[in-house]
């Protein structure tokens, strides 16, 4: 999906917005998703770990409930993990959430990576080449095709076939110009923002696809962590 001459961008002009606002409603837990144990870790350390073979920790911003705060600094300790990352207080929504990351960063130019914290088998080289795309072309949103066979559901409730080869299921990291990130996320909240790439799009900016992974899954049931 993207030429294969990658754009010149230093670890000095990325930067990260690690989204981590989930609860443990849907893993029917008590504990926020982000928190449990995968392969003696918590979540979303081995994400945070996969941004920082790629960003500076100083260019991290870590968006978590005001209310979570104690629990990662206390599990921070717990597994001696220590890098200087900037936490921020989340908002009720995700776009609201993302704007106070954005709000965190200082006024510079560069590239910025917003990522799902409970995704943590994203790979570095995802990482890498969602900054280079989005260094040459504005953007880079992470996908993957579609995998079945795909149905639209009509008003009337009669469905049709259609061609799953037009259709990519969304992932992160969703990689921006900073200032081009900045203009759009001045806009009103729209019910219709499920992601970054709603946000630029609404505010006029076209959208690169890059390809991701079927390993890049968001952890969010009992399933999902088998």
């Amino acid at each position: 999906m993207t030429d294969d001459q990658p754009a010149k961008n230093s670890v000095a002009d990325r930067y990260a917005i690690i989204v981590a606002g989930g609860s443990g409603s849907r893993m029917k837990s008590d504990i926020p998703k982000q928190f449990l144990l995968l392969r003696g870790k918590p979540i979303l350390q081995h994400t945070l770990e996969r941004f920082l073979e790629v960003v500076p920790p100083s260019h991290i911003r870590l968006v978590l409930p005001a209310s979570d705060r104690t629990t990662w600094l206390t599990l921070c300790e717990q597994h001696q993990f220590f890098p200087a990352i900037e936490l921020v207080d989340g908002g009720k929504t995700r776009f609201q959430s993302v704007r106070n990351g954005l709000n965190a960063m200082p006024l510079t130019n560069g590239l910025v990576a917003v990522h799902d914290g409970v995704r943590p088998f994203v790979s570095a080289e995802i990482i890498r080449n969602s900054f280079d795309t989005a260094a040459r072309t504005g953007s880079a949103v992470t996908c993957v095709p579609v995998k079945d066979s795909v149905r639209v559901i009509h008003p009337d409730g009669q469905s049709q076939s259609v061609d799953r080869n037009q259709y990519r299921l969304v992932q992160t990291p969703q990689t921006f110009q900073l200032d081009l990130f900045r203009q759009a996320f001045e806009a009103t909240e729209q019910s219709f923002f499920t992601d970054c790439a709603s946000v630029m799009e609404f505010a006029g900016f076209s959208i690169t696809l890059i390809d991701g992974s079927y390993e890049n899954i968001k952890i969010t049931t009992p399933d999902d962590l088998r």
